[in-house]
């Protein structure tokens, strides 16, 4: 009895709440940090959203991390360069994060997508870890040399916050831009991925409550990621990994779709999928199905079937310009907590583009361009966001 309850409980963990607003509940937005200049917010429950106008510190280029309490109460943020306690000012030991000349010369935010994330862990409330990456100018190209972690307590300062451990280098070789995070198949631990820099090589990371607890990498057989920019991203339902790759000699762009084992850590089933011709791929998102994958040029959005592993372009710009020389064109792709895609321009403008319903095959899924107004200026930055609502695979130790 007591294991048939056991079973249908790690059931209702991993089938209920796969996208619940919590630790994901919030978007910040907004890169003009001028003390005038209003900046947006967005609020997600299960099904809409809420956008708020506000003056804040902290802005953002390309590089965001967020989390919240399990009630949707903002906890902290980070553009890679500091991070913000829950007042929206800096957080105990907060400054000096990522020490490099990128930092000095962006001090109002990295230019990494998915350059950072923020990883909880559901026995423990008050303790964070920040998993954080760099570019230095090597004088031809912008790798990234490590990655780091910064440790956050909420313990301290009143509970707003400190960092007790900062810019802790866990793996130092040459890299590529983008951090992927998944849960472990026990529903606690994080599986953490980027890419090693001109291979098919990827790194994972095994962080659990008592730090990382190993580092082991695997050889994926797919076209070489070469100063590879590229979200790396988990389906919602951690059963499939994706990023992008550029090749050198076609021009062209593929997506990279992979199985994936959240016990072993293995990917498997590579599946090269070509998209574009001559022409570069930015955002990277699944469905919250888990079924479609979506990608975009500057100018068409792409979906992706992960079964048949067909391509249909389910959006191309309008052509829609508010201003002279700022096209509302595509650029980072963020799956919310209300199961609805949002996308961000290339340019900074005041628009998002909105995707109604993910989960349907081709035009059905409804894309709307330009049809959210921030009243803020904003530039591309969307939430690294995984999944913290996965649940234990049942039968994993």
């Amino acid at each position: 009895m007591k294991k048939q309850l056991l079973i249908l409980f790690l059931l209702i963990c991993q089938l209920s709440n796969s996208l619940a607003q919590g630790y994901n509940h919030q978007w910040l937005q907004g890169y003009l940090n001028y003390p005038i200049a209003p900046k947006s917010r967005m609020y997600f429950d299960s099904s809409s959203y809420l956008l708020q106008t506000e003056f804040r510190k902290m802005t953002f280029n390309s590089t965001e991390a967020n989390i919240c309490d399990n009630s949707g109460n903002l906890l902290m943020s980070s553009n890679g360069v500091w991070i913000a306690n829950a007042t929206g000012d800096t957080m105990l030991n907060g400054s000096g994060l990522n020490p490099s000349q990128a930092t000095l010369s962006f001090p109002d935010g990295l230019l990494i997508d998915d350059g950072n994330t923020f990883l909880s862990f559901n026995n423990d409330t008050n303790l964070f870890t920040l998993i954080h990456q760099v570019y230095f100018d090597d004088g031809n190209y912008y790798p990234i040399y490590e990655i780091m972690q910064s440790v956050i307590d909420l313990t301290l300062d009143g509970g707003l916050g400190g960092v007790v451990l900062k810019n802790d280098t866990i793996l130092k070789d040459t890299l590529n831009w983008g951090i992927g995070a998944c849960k472990h198949a026990n529903g606690r631990d994080w599986w953490v991925v980027v890419q090693k820099q001109n291979s098919d090589i990827i790194f994972k990371l095994l962080l659990t409550p008592n730090g990382i607890k190993s580092i082991t990498s695997q050889n994926l057989n797919v076209p070489v990621a070469w100063y590879n920019t590229s979200n790396l991203k988990f389906s919602p339902d951690g059963n499939k990994f994706a990023y992008y790759v550029y090749d050198l000699a076609s021009k062209d762009e593929s997506v990279l779709l992979f199985d994936f084992d959240r016990c072993t850590g293995i990917f498997s089933n590579p599946n090269v999928i070509p998209v574009t011709l001559n022409n570069f791929l930015w955002g990277l998102t699944f469905s919250p199905n888990s079924q479609l994958l979506y990608t975009c040029t500057a100018t068409n959005i792409f979906q992706i079937n992960v079964n048949t592993l067909t391509v249909d372009t389910v959006a191309t710009y309008d052509g829609f310009m508010p201003m002279p020389n700022l096209e509302t064109l595509f650029w980072s792709l963020y799956l919310a907590a209300n199961s609805k895609i949002y996308i961000t321009t290339g340019n900074s403008t005041q628009y998002l583009h909105e995707i109604n319903y993910p989960d349907s095959a081709g035009v059905a899924c409804d894309v709307q361009q330009h049809s959210i107004f921030l009243n803020a200026w904003n530039f591309r930055a969307v939430p690294n966001h995984p999944n913290y609502y996965l649940g234990p695979v049942i039968g994993s130790v």
